[in-house]
């Protein structure tokens, strides 16, 4: 059989040498390059989280359940959690209830104010509203306390002028350096911060289906019972979950505004790394960062669930 005849009589057979196969052994490194594209492009992203987040939760779980001599043990776990007066539980116990109140109100008050700013006919309100959301959002740390001693401490300009209009912060028990204040101080951040969240979620309700429900005799409020609040509950909801991470987590601003006095659990992390421990108790930092880390894993699950449902509207 001739050369011509083996081509014509099978289209598929490769012979070598042919501009066939040289085709073929191109086309494959072209196909492999093709799939592993993507992963290359996010490759660095990956690595500069497991850098920043994978090694040092690996580190913290690993040494939360170690002796100080070296060995497996769990009474570093166990001192965190029945240890001096619990103490650490009432860090965790605070530290859950803060993320929880700057959670729920900014969240509520952030739907109702990015929906204001989102049916409104000014463009310019919306992109300084969001530019602002953006800036207020990352602002925290000493700038933030600074800001708040100067406006509502017992000195404040704030607290001035509202004594001389006849209302007394402190007659109402308000205190900035306690766990009230702290709130008020998270929510200064977590609002703009919901506002962000929320915003997407609001310009994905379609306008044809307020037309739909009202054309079918639906009311306002039965629109929002019906439609908008079952559309918009996920993205709520999730960006509530987000509020809470962001405020549990939070050291910063809770350590120079109140230095330490109240039980927090980021804080009493800061104390052992500032070298405040006892004899025989140096790991009991990573069992409370340890705890800290199975609760926002939880939250972030939660989150990622949440935000799977909210995202097929707003596609």
């Amino acid at each position: 059989m001739s050369h011509s005849e083996v081509t014509a009589s099978d289209p598929g057979t490769l012979i070598p040498g042919s501009d066939a196969v040289t085709h073929h052994r191109i086309s494959r490194p072209r196909r492999l390059f093709r799939r592993i594209a993507p992963a290359l492009g996010i490759a660095p992203f990956i690595i500069y989280s497991f850098l920043g987040l994978g090694i040092p939760a690996i580190a913290v779980t690993y040494y939360a359940f170690q002796k100080e001599t070296g060995g497996w043990t769990f009474s570093n776990i166990h001192f965190m959690l029945t240890g001096e007066k619990h103490v650490f539980l009432t860090g965790f116990e605070n530290s859950i209830k803060l993320g929880l109140l700057s959670a729920v109100i900014p969240g509520i008050l952030g739907v109702f104010i990015a929906y204001a700013i989102q049916t409104s006919n000014s463009n310019i309100l919306r992109r300084l509203t969001a530019t602002a959301a953006g800036v207020l959002a990352n602002f925290g740390g000493i700038n933030l306390t600074f800001m708040f001693v100067a406006t509502l401490s017992s000195t404040g300009i704030l607290t001035y002028w509202l004594a001389d209009i006849g209302i007394k912060l402190s007659s109402i028990g308000f205190n900035l350096y306690t766990f009230s204040g702290v709130l008020v101080v998270y929510m200064y951040f977590q609002l703009p911060l919901m506002v962000l969240v929320v915003t997407p979620a609001l310009g994905g309700l379609r306008a044809s289906w307020r037309e739909a429900a009202e054309n079918m005799g639906a009311s306002s409020w039965q629109y929002w019972l019906r439609v908008g609040i079952p559309v918009l509950l996920p993205s709520i909801l999730g960006g509530m979950l987000l509020l809470f991470g962001s405020a549990f987590a939070a050291y910063a601003t809770a350590e120079t505004l109140t230095l330490g006095l109240i039980s927090l659990s980021p804080i009493q992390i800061g104390n052992y790394l500032n070298g405040n421990v006892i004899a025989g108790q140096t790991h009991v930092g990573y069992a409370i960062a340890f705890g800290m880390l199975v609760i926002l894993s939880i939250t972030m699950i939660l989150y990622s669930l949440v935000r799977r449902r909210a995202s097929k509207w707003l596609r």
